[in-house]
């Protein structure tokens, strides 16, 4: 019911994720992100227990791969998981187990990876994948450029209606944090134009928290 994609930026070090379903809410329950330790998700048949377990093991030393390993090896009902984690080192891993439901897919990429689950084509991953790769830009516009072509490539067997995206900065909360959590409309159309309007602020929100003197005005009536 899901297709996703995370991604690190290779310059910056920053860390997001891009996800959209049929199901509500569903960055809410599959997306987890730790600045400066990296992004996992836990999606399919979702246990949002699993995120927070594949990033304290990458927290504690291990690789995507190690990560992801020790969270399946350990935790019941895993075949009903589908898995992503990525690190520093810009190498993913994902598990996707046996009772993934309907047509599923996953591909790895440099610095990103992707997965999804009752697709309507099994190559949306991979698009999703090449338009990260080849994006030019900052993360969340590449993200975002992700989250489309997976849409354009078939996205889900049926309508979606809800989509996220969350990325980190050089603080220790998400420096973007966009949900669409139920729309009858294209929850990605509606995230991208929260983006739209979002992306040119962002780092006035960051400023503001860091040292509200020297920021720009807020640009809203009463503030002189």
């Amino acid at each position: 019911m899901t297709f996703s994609l995370i991604g690190r930026c290779a310059k910056t070090g920053h860390f997001g994720m891009v996800i959209s379903s049929s199901s509500p809410a569903v960055a809410a329950r599959c997306v987890h992100l730790r600045p400066g330790t990296g992004i996992a998700a836990s999606q399919n048949v979702t246990d949002p227990a699993l995120g927070p377990l594949l990033l304290d093991a990458m927290e504690g030393g291990l690789d995507a791969e190690q990560a992801v390993a020790s969270v399946v090896g350990q935790r019941p009902h895993i075949q009903y998981r589908q898995l992503m984690a990525l690190g520093h080192s810009g190498k993913a891993a994902i598990f996707s187990g046996s009772q993934v439901l309907g047509c599923w897919a996953e591909a790895l990429g440099d610095n990103c990876a992707s997965a999804g689950n009752l697709l309507a084509s099994e190559k949306v991953p991979q698009a999703m994948v090449d338009a990260f790769e080849t994006a030019e830009g900052e993360l969340g516009v590449r993200l975002m450029r992700a989250l489309r072509a997976g849409l354009d490539a078939g996205g889900e067997a049926g309508p979606v209606h809800s989509a996220g995206m969350k990325m980190s900065g050089e603080l220790s909360w998400p420096v973007a944090d966009l949900r669409i959590d139920w729309s009858l409309d294209c929850p990605i159309a509606a995230l991208e134009a929260a983006w739209a309007v979002y992306h040119p602020q962002m780092l006035d929100y960051v400023q503001r928290a860091i040292d509200p003197t020297q920021a720009r005005s807020y640009g809203v009536p009463g503030d002189e």
